[in-house]
């Protein structure tokens, strides 16, 4: 049986948190999507496009396991429309975990689980909010 999870975010950059995160998510399941969303909520400064584009040009050539696609709607609709049963997050802190703690028990409802993994102690400050600001 293969294990496949989905990694959702905005990447808007991708981090090298992000990268961490899928990193980790790569060795635990036999294949991993980063899911690029669209959420204009956060205001992101590129296309969905660029940003799975810039996403692609960051992971290594090896992690062959890796896929990148974008998708605009619930993450667990997308899931359920690609036999995905597991959702991977990563927390930096105990407000981020509150926060995906909420997105979790809605994504359990739709049928679909939530693995939470913690960000490498020296990335827990690294945030796309904070990079953005810092290229502004």
């Amino acid at each position: 049986m293969v294990v496949r999870a989905v990694y959702p975010g905005t990447f808007d950059p991708f981090t090298p948190g992000h990268l961490s995160i899928v990193d980790r998510a790569r060795r635990l399941f036999d294949e991993v999507t980063v899911l690029v969303a669209v959420n204009a909520a956060k205001g992101p400064g590129r296309t969905p496009q660029e940003r799975a584009t810039a996403v692609r040009a960051r992971l290594p050539a090896d992690w062959s396991t890796v896929t990148v696609a974008g998708w605009s709607g619930l993450t667990a609709s997308w899931c359920r429309r690609h036999g995905v049963d597991l959702i991977v997050r990563g927390v930096r802190n105990t407000s981020d975990l509150q926060d995906e703690y909420r997105l979790a028990a809605m994504n359990e409802a739709l049928g679909v689980r939530t693995l939470f993994l913690p960000a490498l102690p020296e990335l827990t400050a690294v945030s796309s909010t904070a990079v953005r600001t810092l290229d502004a």
